[in-house]
């Protein structure tokens, strides 16, 4: 017969597979396989084969391990025993005397999920009956067995878990209840919010007085509107208006922001997620005290018990406290806390804040630049001072030097037209004498000189 090419599996492949429930031997006896062999027999035919000797076959595959687990599962639970890196006696015992140094937090919610099925209880309680060697099991049904036997196996995992995880998550839920608690406690007591909120009522009824009657309060989303209502030259917001009003009528509500706290905080906070947080904890510290009562002689949990019970309680009044004070202000403000999560609630007023600041800056703006205006419009032309240049200052300084020079030579020297020729004089009567030309504007040079240096010559 010719070869069939076909990739056969190793008998250590086999196991768990569909290949091992097949009897391949039984169909062979059952067909007449001489017409398959004349049909697909090679040139060089031999004899026809012997049936029997397949048979052969079923001594050489290796000899089929008892499985108490699924194969899938039994392959998980082969990883996740890789990554712990211990041995099958190490780990239980961990287990059963709650020692958390020994596995690791991730181990333990990886090793969680192996929880043996009623299913896999009830195999390894017919291996038991039986009485059959542990050696044919695998190493993951070995484990599983042994992990089967720890008392209140599941009670202990999830302790183990709980408490490796209680400081981390304490922590973590702390700063936000004390969020929510301030943040709700500070805007529900800030008489300066209060005042603001009673100036915007007082013009939204003013506006509305003609087409609408007078309300009573208005939502917290209404704030947002401040910003999109304009003025008729569209220079300013309803808010800006408003903001003038304030720093000019009651400046004392100015700084109105500074009694509220942590509204940025609060703001991100999930109540519900972390009142369901402390909540679990509750649960499994509940659960940790059962353990402990059944297992008093564990440190481990005496030690736990005995440092976290008050930050337990603590815990548990604080989000007694975050909840009753955030519905209370959520309330008070006319917002429904049902549909009004911390989420949404408090970036109300944040936004309302950062408008607001925005807001005084630019009035401040606009007020420094009316001023230089009218500055500008009650200052004469030219009259501004412009900065003086390096080169203007230089030779400013050199003018003045020159002309302090001068006055110290007409002091120490005598002035010309005192002396005893008389030179200046007879100038001076030369001008004073002779006209001016027509033609030219100036007068005789040549009777300036003969009148000034040359007495003698004619005229």
């Amino acid at each position: 017969m010719p070869i069939f090419n076909w990739v056969a599996l190793k008998p250590s492949q086999i196991d768990g597979t569909v290949f091992t429930e097949l009897n391949d031997e039984k169909v062979l006896q059952e067909l007449d396989m001489s017409d398959f062999e004349e049909q697909f027999k090679t040139k060089a035919q031999g004899p026809g084969l012997d049936i029997s000797a397949l048979k052969v076959k079923a001594t050489q595959k290796a000899p089929s391990k008892v499985t108490l687990m699924e194969s899938n599962r039994a392959k998980n639970l082969a990883i996740t025993l890789r990554k712990g890196g211990r041995n099958i006696q190490d780990i239980c015992m961990a287990i059963e005397t709650y020692d958390q140094q020994a596995l690791s937090l991730d181990f333990l919610e990886l090793l969680l999920r192996f929880l043996p099925t009623e299913y896999e209880q009830t195999l390894i309680g017919k291996f038991e009956r039986e009485q059959q060697p542990v050696e044919e099991l695998s190493d993951e049904d070995q484990f599983m067995i042994r992990f089967s036997k720890i008392p209140r196996l599941a009670e202990r995992m999830n302790v183990m878990i709980f408490l490796g995880n209680f400081n981390d998550t304490a922590q973590l839920l702390m700063p936000q209840l004390n969020a929510i608690i301030a943040a709700s406690m500070s805007l529900k007591s800030s008489s300066k919010l209060r005042n603001i909120l009673e100036i915007v009522l007082a013009f939204g009824n003013y506006m509305n007085s003609s087409k609408r009657g007078a309300a009573y309060g208005f939502r917290l989303q209404s704030l947002d509107a401040l910003l999109e209502m304009k003025s008729t030259d569209r220079k300013q917001t309803l808010l800006h208006y408003l903001v003038r009003v304030i720093m000019e009528k009651y400046p004392e509500l100015t700084g109105f922001h500074t009694e509220l706290h942590f509204l940025d905080k609060a703001g991100t906070v999930s109540l519900d997620s972390v009142l369901q947080d402390v909540r679990s904890l509750q649960q499994g510290m509940e659960l940790t005290r059962k353990e402990f009562m059944r297992q008093d002689d564990s440190i481990v949990l005496k030690d736990f018990l005995k440092v976290n019970l008050e930050v337990m309680e603590k815990l548990q009044a604080d989000s007694k406290t975050a909840k009753e004070a955030y519905e209370s202000a959520v309330e008070y403000f006319g917002e429904n806390p049902k549909t009004s999560p911390p989420t949404t609630f408090f970036p109300m007023f944040m936004r309302f804040i950062r408008a607001y600041k925005k807001a005084e800056q630019d009035i401040e703006l606009w007020k420094k630049q009316e001023a230089a205006a009218k500055k500008a419009e009650s200052s004469p032309p030219g009259s501004e001072e412009q900065p003086e240049l390096p080169i203007q200052k230089a030779k400013r300084q050199q003018m003045d030097m020159i002309a302090e020079l001068k006055k110290k030579q007409m002091v120490k020297e005598p002035l010309i037209y005192e002396g005893k020729d008389g030179a200046i004089e007879d100038i001076i009567s030369a001008l004073k004498t002779v006209p001016f030309t027509a033609r030219t504007g100036k007068r005789s040079s040549r009777l300036f000189c003969d009148v000034s240096f040359n007495e003698e010559s004619p005229l």
